[in-house]
């Protein structure tokens, strides 16, 4: 007989379907429902053979290859189902409900343990000074974070040697009668291992994890701006039951400079000059963060004006090329001023008399009077 059909499905059906199948005709057949009813009895026997093979993913690959299947006695001790007739003994001490066997039977395959888990991220502030972002360093973060306990080495459990589970003898079934129909099932109590269940790990109770102090060493690109973002992959906590860690995320955190100021890529600076400097032209020593330039003044240079040194500036923590540097002049007189000073600049207001607050507008007013 065609198991498919029995099920009442069309080849090609889904775990999901053959279920769906099982428990409608479960509920229809089950012998419980159907007291003294050999046939209803004969027709659950059959519907079970086929939910067993086809629910097994190698029992139905045979079956749909045309190779023999088997049976359950052929096989390792199912964790739960129907094993057969037994008119020998009542039994009624080991007598279990039917929706006891109806819940075996349908969640035999949900009582799994729970999957691993991707462990959480870890977000810190890195603090860089001014030169650190500039040439790019190395830094030992400390960071505490969750790791596999190294007692019970991750898994949550005590290291005892393990024992014989007394529920089953060791078996990892239990056998249950109902009327003279004898069912197995997996033991709760070692959940079919036959091996009695180890004590939780009494450093970690059981979780798996323990917090740790842990130095995760950092590379910091030149150039890295206030408010960038470095990811250190898998040294965030780690997952539990086993599952891969989360991530690392520093945000970094540049101390202003006294001198000079980040745009972008550009660092812009502002340096004094004097008078005579700018009436006159000179070369002015400049301060950077790789050392000292010379920047031309030339001659009449007014306050204010910037000037441009391509290539002077940031480096791109990115690798596509650097930054200018701008500087920005700015007049400054003398505190005090001599009498020799003073009728210096006398003069010089005398022959160079015109108003420097003049625009053109006004002196186009003068022309026109």
């Amino acid at each position: 007989m065609d198991l498919f059909i029995i099920l009442g499905l069309q080849h090609g059906a889904t775990e999901n379907e053959i279920r769906r199948a099982y428990r409608r005709l479960a509920r229809r057949f089950h012998p419980d429902i159907n007291p003294g009813d050999g046939a209803a009895e004969v027709r659950f026997r059959e519907i079970l053979n086929a939910y067993e093979t086809l629910i097994d993913p190698e029992r139905r690959s045979r079956y749909e290859a045309g190779q023999p299947v088997g049976t359950r006695g052929d096989e390792a001790p199912p964790a739960s189902g129907f094993e057969g007739f037994d008119f020998s003994r009542r039994g009624a001490e080991h007598a279990v409900t039917f929706g006891d066997l109806f819940g075996e039977v349908l969640n035999e395959r949900a009582a799994r343990a729970p999957s691993a888990e991707r462990g959480a991220d870890l977000h810190v502030e890195l603090q860089l000074s001014f030169e650190e972002s500039f040439s790019g360093t190395t830094r030992r973060v400390t960071v505490t974070r969750r790791e596999a306990c190294r007692v019970g080495a991750g898994s949550g459990r005590s290291r005892a040697a393990a024992s014989t589970c007394v529920l089953c003898e060791g078996v990892g079934t239990i056998r249950s009668v109902r009327g003279h129909m004898v069912f197995s099932r997996r033991c709760t109590g070692c959940d079919g291992s036959g091996l009695q269940r180890p004590r939780p790990c009494d450093a970690c109770s059981g979780a798996g994890l323990e917090t740790r102090a842990d130095t995760v060493l950092v590379r910091v690109p030149a150039g890295i701006a206030d408010g960038d973002t470095i990811r250190a992959e898998r040294r965030g906590n780690a997952g539990p039951r086993g599952g891969p860690a989360g991530d690392l995320y520093l945000t970094v955190r540049v101390a202003a400079h006294p001198v000079f100021r980040r745009e972008g890529n550009d660092l812009l600076a502002v340096i004094d000059v004097g008078v005579h400097e700018a009436a006159l032209g000179a070369r002015v020593p400049i301060g950077t963060p790789e050392g000292e330039v010379r920047l031309r003044i030339p001659p009449g240079t007014q306050s204010g004006q910037r000037f441009r040194l391509s290539g002077r500036g940031m480096p791109s923590s990115r690798g596509d090329g650097r930054g200018d540097l701008i500087i920005e002049v700015r007049l400054r007189l003398p505190a005090v001023l001599d009498e020799r000073s003073k009728e210096l600049l006398r003069e010089f207001a005398r022959i160079n008399g015109d108003n420097v607050r003049a625009t053109p507008a006004t002196d186009a007013a003068e022309e026109a009077s």
